[in-house]
Order: structure tokens, then C-alpha cells, then sequence
């Protein structure tokens, strides 16, 4: 973070540029890539008075540059209300940027699910028992009506003459069979 004290018309004591450094080092406790600050005093007559302006420049990287201005009679008061200011605006967007990468509880629920669905899976890893097929040879409908007739199974599983993987099947009364 590059860091910049400037005084416009006015003595820079080494007292209040470490009072301002010090305000600066207040802006890291945000944890945004800050990558400048500029810190601009000017002094001005006006109407016969001495006004002070304190600026600060704030360059923070994917974001627009942020620009504080305080006037006031008093320098340290200035640069107080300043770095308020400015902190109330860098701990905004730091909430934004939190709550942006936070989970949502939408996504607490799915995972939630996504848990209980892999229990369940796991529980039935040990009752599924994996079985080596074997490579059939295409066969017409008709053989594999007979197969599935003598094997007595629930369905059967082929390619057909045409190279088409099809499925033969029981229907629920038992007397019929389905093709898909």
C-alpha cells in the first residue's frame, strides 16, 4: 500500500504526519486490497477565517477511487471526522464483499441432502453386489423372449439384430411382456 502526505499552504510536522499514518493503518483492518492512500491538507482564508480541508484518496484495486473531503476550523478534528468517514465506507463494502462470498443457506440445505443421499448410498453399497456380463452376440426378439421365458428372471437386457440395446421385460400381471 502506497501511502502519501501532502500540505497545501501549510507546515508538515512530523507529530501529525505520524497522527495521520496512524489513521491510515487503521484502513488495514478491513482486508481490502487498498492500493493507495493520499492524504491532502490545504489551508484557505475565507471570509477571513482559516478553514481547513483534510482529503483523503482512496484507490482500492476493482473499485472506483474514493474520495473523503472534511472542512472544519480545527485540523485534528478534520482528519478525525475524515478517517470516520472513511471507514465507514471501506467496512460497507468489506460486509459487501463478505456477504457476497458467504454461504447461502440454500446451499447448506442441498449439501445437507447431498450428505444423507451418500449415507444411503453407502448402505446399500454392501448389499449391491457387482457382476462381471458377459459380451452377448446380437440375437433376434423372439430368442430372447425364449431366454427370458426359462431363465424366469424380470426382464433382459440385449442388442438386437440391428446393433440396438433393448430391454425385454415382465409386465405386472405376468402374463405379458414389454419391449423397450
Amino acid at each position: 500500500m502506497n501511502t502519501s502526505i501532502v500540505g497545501r499552504h501549510i507546515t508538515l510536522t512530523d507529530d501529525l504526519k505520524n497522527h495521520i499514518e496512524s489513521t491510515m493503518d487503521t484502513f488495514n483492518k478491513y482486508n481490502l486490497d487498498i492500493i493507495s492512500i493520499n492524504a491532502i491538507i490545504s489551508q484557505e482564508q475565507k471570509q477571513g477565517k482559516n478553514v481547513i480541508t483534510f482529503e483523503y484518496l482512496l484507490n482500492i484495486a476493482h473499485q472506483d477511487t474514493i474520495v473523503v473531503k472534511q472542512r472544519d476550523k480545527d485540523l485534528h478534528t478534520a482528519i478525525d471526522i475524515a478517517t470516520d468517514r472513511v471507514s465507514k465506507i471501506l467496512r460497507r463494502h468489506s460486509d459487501k464483499v463478505k456477504a457476497h462470498n458467504a454461504v447461502k443457506l440454500t446451499e447448506v440445505a442441498i449439501s445437507q441432502e447431498e450428505d444423507s443421499i451418500a449415507k444411503e448410498l453407502e448402505k446399500l453399497d454392501s448389499e449391491v453386489v457387482p457382476m462381471r456380463l458377459k459380451s452377448y452376440k446380437p440375437m433376434e426378439i423372439e430368442e430372447a423372449l425364449n431366454e427370458l421365458k426359462t431363465d424366469g428372471g424380470a426382464f433382459k437386457v440385449f442388442y438386437d439384430m440391428d446393433d440396438s440395446f433393448r430391454v425385454l421385460y415382465k409386465m405386472k400381471d405376468g402374463e405379458h411382456y414389454g419391449l423397450y
